[in-house]
């Protein structure tokens, strides 16, 4: 088993990551009913996407021996009303890296390809961005 979720009520869950303890407070959003004082479920799965794509950069990163500490991600996220779901991702990366033309070009397709993008359903749009800066 990997967590376990307890629903606290007024629209909102705590998730325990049960190997390490750690928790996860997820609230409904505003435009659905709730508080929007935490990350919502569907935030969530936005910010999977990004963490993934900047999980599989620095695993890629480090085996390149390329320097990827301090890139950010900025992570967008619009809804459709009927049926409720998530109708478009946007990710806008920022690289601050020591990496080269043929290094980068690696490490954005690795991005592209990271699982949590990949599981995603055909439907959601996904947008990807990437700027570069030198370290």
């Amino acid at each position: 088993m990997l967590s376990k979720i307890e629903y606290l009520g007024d629209l909102r869950t705590v998730s325990i990551h049960l190997q390490s303890g750690e928790q996860i407070i997820t609230d409904a959003p505003v435009d659905n009913h709730g508080k929007g004082q935490a990350f919502s479920p569907t935030d969530m799965v936005t910010n999977a996407a990004g963490s993934c794509a900047m999980t599989i950069m620095g695993i890629k990163a480090n085996e390149m021996g390329v320097d990827i500490v301090g890139s950010t991600i900025e992570v967008h996220k619009e809804m459709q009303a009927d049926p409720r779901r998530i109708k478009k991702i946007t990710l806008h990366i920022a690289m601050v890296s020591t990496a080269d033309d043929k290094q980068r070009t690696i490490l954005e397709r690795v991005a592209m390809h990271c699982p949590v993008l990949l599981s995603l359903h055909p439907e959601i749009e996904k947008v990807v961005t990437f700027n570069w800066t030198q370290k």
